[in-house]
């Protein structure tokens, strides 16, 4: 299994989880963990996902989820292999 971790941070409004997740599922991506809060009026999910099942490369997966963010949704998602994530936030 190949982990990744998206994060979704923004302006709260309609439909944020439901087309980050209309997105993954049309990639193949299958969301193990899922975690989100609001904030004063600000969005943060957190995702742990399995993309073993993905068809595309996994740089062209972070830029149509960027794109996706920026364009489509006004939020910053960033998505990062779990071996990445780990080491960057290592103690």
């Amino acid at each position: 299994m190949q982990k990744a971790i998206i994060t979704v941070v923004g302006k709260d409004t309609v439909g944020i989880i439901a087309k980050v997740c209309s997105y993954l599922a049309e990639r193949n991506v299958n969301i193990l963990d899922i975690t989100q809060t609001i904030v004063s009026g600000y969005f943060n999910m957190m995702m742990i996902v399995d993309i073993s099942g993905v068809q595309v490369d996994f740089g062209e997966l972070q830029d149509e989820l960027t794109d996706l963010g920026k364009t489509k949704i006004g939020v910053e998602i960033k998505c990062q292999k779990e071996e990445i994530f780990e080491e960057m936030h290592r103690l």
